[in-house]
């Protein structure tokens, strides 16, 4: 990726990683204000919150989630739940500037009609990473995986149909999002961990938000 992480470069732009997967550079990058305003005001409702993993392990990311469904994490396992267990009440709903990226980015890289009913927001801060992991809770395997990187940059592990395959390293800046479905939808993905740094509009976090099809 050319020029500034925190700055425009020659505008949005297509790069095909493979058959299933395709990254959009700086597609949310001309629409960033507005999504932060969104998450934000999601965040507000149903804050950020460690889990932990089956295995008692903490996640050093904080997570929330809005739309009909959301995930979480704890000695019970990996689940979706239409309940927000720290409220006790409903997910907040999925703001439509999110939805609607989730559905052109998803479009532009061969998966129209995506409709997602679940985002993950995933805040990081420095030092904060994502394990080798496959996202198999869904119910349906045929809609691809959404995912958006805002704030800090990251560097995302893409890996293959099992954990043992190579991984490739892809640098996510702010307004990048990522899609991968189809034949590479059940990849071994995770991030590295974040380092430390300054972003215009989120200091010194990185949020991404990934869309999926739950149910």
């Amino acid at each position: 990726m050319s020029g500034s992480l925190f700055a425009p470069d020659e505008g949005p732009w297509l790069e095909r990683l493979s058959a299933g997967a395709a990254l959009l550079h700086g597609w949310a990058r001309a629409g960033d204000a507005q999504l932060l305003d969104a998450v934000e005001a999601v965040l507000r409702q149903s804050p950020p919150r460690g889990m932990v993993t089956p295995g008692g392990q903490a996640m050093s990311v904080a997570t929330s989630s809005c739309g009909d469904w959301g995930w979480v994490s704890d000695r019970r396992g990996y689940r979706y739940s239409a309940v927000d267990p720290d409220s006790g009440q409903a997910w907040p709903a999925m703001p439509d500037p999110l939805r609607e990226l989730a559905r052109g980015a998803a479009a532009e890289a061969g998966f129209a009609g995506f409709d997602p009913d679940a985002c993950l927001i995933n805040c990081y801060l420095p030092g904060a990473r994502m394990g080798l992991h496959q996202d198999k809770d869904e119910r349906d395997f045929s809609a691809p995986i959404v995912s958006v990187s805002l704030g800090l940059p990251a560097v995302f592990l893409l890996g293959g149909l099992r954990r043992s395959d190579k991984t490739a390293r892809i640098l996510l800046g702010h307004g990048d999002v990522l899609v991968w479905g189809g034949p590479d939808r059940m990849r071994f993905h995770g991030v590295q961990p974040v380092q430390p740094g300054i972003h215009p509009l989120l200091g010194g976090r990185r949020i991404n938000l990934t869309f999926r099809k739950a149910r």
